[in-house]
């Protein structure tokens, strides 16, 4: 047995902001990917995978969503007994979605009546997917926007535009150009759950909550904007506006070795780094004009390119 593969995920725009209602713009990147396998000999990496897949059945049979969702729990239950794992390049803890590829995978294989990428894809599938998802990825993170996995599921560019409206879009095709979106490496490891609980306890300042509502979602909405209409000129503008924000209010999820190249890049406007996932370490996302030129600058870091403008 070889499950389909469901990729990974960057949320090019909106982290933070899509708790809160503002906009987002979550892409597939399958460089990376992951897909359901069954061996009679498991590897040390799928043993613990098996184990966790044992865990996240009997958090499936808790829940009781059957008007939202049911799922074959006796095929999935047999399928771990026979030695089922997830086999996946994902990183895990660096923003892109490893929890979510999963998610999607077992929706995927054990879902009944499942809502399929080949239907004509309404808001309300859209709305229904992610409430289901989000169900089954709060096993991972405690509290989950479902937008991962969604957007591994289906693999293709999701545009948030609130909590209650969500739709499929598409990204302008790439360019042989001196621009380019990229990931830079923090080498560490970022966790979900305790980011997410600084952000809540930010939350309860007013200042905070007024600059979220006001600077950070009018950048945010820009970039988006510019994005998704190829303003390029226009988009670096604004995600220089967005890494001024970030660096002045989400320190604490920017890890600290990373805050002068955070700084010199918005000084000597060569690239611009922005929160990839809730931060805390994995990727941080990179925007320049020059490519070449950034990966002088930031020769230290491996980088990874994501797109090309």
């Amino acid at each position: 047995m070889k499950g389909p593969l469901f990729y990974a995920k960057i949320l090019l725009f909106g982290e933070y902001g899509i708790i809160k209602d503002s906009k987002g713009l979550a892409i597939p990147y399958n460089v990376y990917q992951g897909a359901l396998k069954k061996s009679k000999i498991l590897s040390e990496a799928a043993k613990k995978s098996n184990s966790n897949l044992e865990k996240f059945y009997a958090y499936l049979a808790t829940l009781e969503v059957q008007d939202l969702v049911s799922f074959r729990l006796d095929e999935f239950k047999s399928d771990i007994e026979d030695g089922m794992y997830f086999d996946s390049s994902i990183p895990q803890g660096y923003g892109v979605g490893s929890s979510g590829a999963l998610v999607a995978s077992i929706y995927d294989k054990y879902a009944n009546e499942k809502i399929t990428v080949l239907e004509n894809l309404t808001r309300e599938k859209l709305l229904k997917l992610k409430g289901i998802f989000s169900l089954m990825e709060s096993f991972f993170h405690g509290k989950s926007s479902g937008l991962d996995p969604l957007n591994s599921y289906l693999s293709i560019p999701i545009l948030i535009n609130s909590k209650d409206n969500l739709e499929a879009t598409g990204i302008p095709s790439q360019k042989e150009g001196k621009g380019a979106v990229f990931l830079l490496d923090s080498e560490m490891i970022g966790e979900t759950a305790p980011m997410i609980s600084i952000f809540m306890n930010k939350m309860k300042n007013e200042g905070f909550r007024k600059m979220l509502n006001e600077d950070f979602a009018k950048h945010t909405d820009a970039c988006i904007e510019d994005f998704l209409n190829g303003n390029v000129k226009s988009l670096f503008g604004n995600v220089k506006q967005l890494s001024k924000v970030v660096l002045d209010n989400f320190k604490p999820m920017i890890p600290i070795a990373f805050h002068k190249i955070w700084k010199n890049g918005i000084e000597s406007n060569a690239y611009y780094l922005k929160l990839c996932g809730s931060g805390g370490g994995g990727y941080i996302l990179g925007f320049t004009e020059d490519f070449d030129n950034a990966k002088i600058l930031l020769k230290d870091y491996k980088l990874e390119l994501v797109y090309r403008f």
